[in-house]
């Protein structure tokens, strides 16, 4: 199973990112991402760095970590927008791309239509993931996308696409597993605010039990902290 984490994105600026990038590369993750969001969920007053350039950035700057939206949300930009941006990216990162997509849902419709974006109907999202995911596919590019309700779901399994999990349990990724590739992407086990280190381990090896391909922490995950697990009593000798 290989490790990755979510860039802070959330900032003014992208410093934070482009370090946790070099932190990312030097402690021997396997790839960082970025959330594709208007600000943070739930909180408009705050900033979001746009995804394509953070990952751009880093991408030119290591030689051998992934790099991936988690995810890009269809609707935001036209279908041919957003290939473009995935083009794009896979120019600078070559087969290093990971292009995970999701349809967005009622906690995303806000950042839409506070942009004068339309929402479309949940049908009419999928339609448009279905067209992307299937021509990046064409193109070669491995594709995740993002889970949510069972018409989402059963696109995944019909390209034979990637099925990511956001916060699942590890039974519900050994469910998954058995019709789709899945990977597992959440927040940080944490206990009184802090990094919780043994939580973090135990998870780890009920998710690589359970199937995943690959687990993903947010930005709160100590990137060295996360990196020295692979060598854990829990997640040793896979």
């Amino acid at each position: 199973m290989r490790l990755g984490t979510l860039l802070p994105t959330f900032r003014d600026d992208p410093a934070d990112a482009l370090a946790a990038g070099a932190r990312a590369m030097a402690a021997g993750l396997d790839g960082v991402f970025a959330y594709d969001h208007l600000w943070p969920m739930g909180s408009p007053e705050r900033p979001a760095l746009a995804p394509f350039e953070v990952l751009t950035a880093v991408a030119v700057r290591t030689q051998a970590l992934v790099v991936g939206t988690l995810v890009a949300r269809v609707g935001l930009v036209t279908e041919a927008v957003s290939l473009g941006q995935f083009r794009a990216l896979r120019a600078v990162a070559g087969d290093r791309v990971i292009a995970a997509l999701g349809t967005g849902d009622a906690l995303s419709r806000e950042e839409n239509l506070a942009y004068g974006v339309d929402f479309p109907l949940p049908d009419v999202r999928r339609a448009s993931m279905r067209s992307i995911a299937g021509v990046l596919q064409d193109e070669g590019m491995e594709v995740w996308i993002g889970a949510g309700a069972p018409a989402t779901r059963a696109i995944a399994v019909e390209l034979g696409c990637t099925l990511n999990l956001w916060a699942a349990t590890p039974a519900d990724v050994a469910a998954a597993a058995k019709v789709a590739t899945v990977s597992w992407a959440g927040p940080t086990p944490l206990r009184d605010g802090h990094f919780d280190e043994d939580a973090t381990a135990v998870l780890l090896d009920q998710l690589e039990d359970a199937g995943a391909t690959w687990a993903v922490f947010d930005p709160r995950a100590p990137i060295e902290g996360l990196a020295a697990l692979r060598g854990s009593a829990a997640t040793r000798d896979r």
